[in-house]
């Protein structure tokens, strides 16, 4: 039922479970904002057995160039920490949350020192580089 209606929802495609597993979601991510609009990005939202007194885990499963994602695709997603999560929060709204992190990169939510300072000190530069990196690594964004 909660898949359905992240299915629903324009932001994501291609939402499935992952091996044939429930508890695993695959999707790809339609960011509206550049430099990320260029490129369509994978990610895994993991749900724990627990569900949903425990929350799910977003993971990008594509390389971005972000200060919310660490390399390995781990997203600073405050929804999603056991001291926020509220067990009424639908799939879709960590989701939708997801996809407002990567349209609006926030120097205080960061996995990537690094990236934030330059978003801060030098934003052209960040536009450059994340534009750079999305048009390397993202997809190609499917037809609406």
């Amino acid at each position: 039922q909660e898949m359905e209606e992240a299915r629903r929802w324009g932001g994501a495609r291609e939402l499935r479970p992952l091996d044939g597993n429930v508890l695993r979601w695959a999707g790809l991510l339609l960011p509206n904002n550049p430099p990320y609009n260029m490129g369509a990005f994978r990610f895994e939202l993991t749900f724990s057995p627990h569900h949903p007194l425990v929350p799910p885990r977003a993971t990008l499963r594509t390389s971005i160039y972000h200060p919310g994602v660490d390399p390995d695709g781990c997203v600073c997603q405050p929804l999603t920490c056991a001291e926020h999560w509220v067990p009424t929060t639908r799939a879709v709204q960590v989701l939708q949350d997801l996809l407002l992190l990567l349209d609006n990169p926030d120097p205080r939510r960061v996995l990537r020192q690094d990236l934030a300072r330059e978003l801060q000190e030098q934003p052209e530069v960040f536009q450059r580089r994340a534009e750079a990196h999305t048009r390397r690594h993202a997809e190609q964004r499917p037809d609406p």
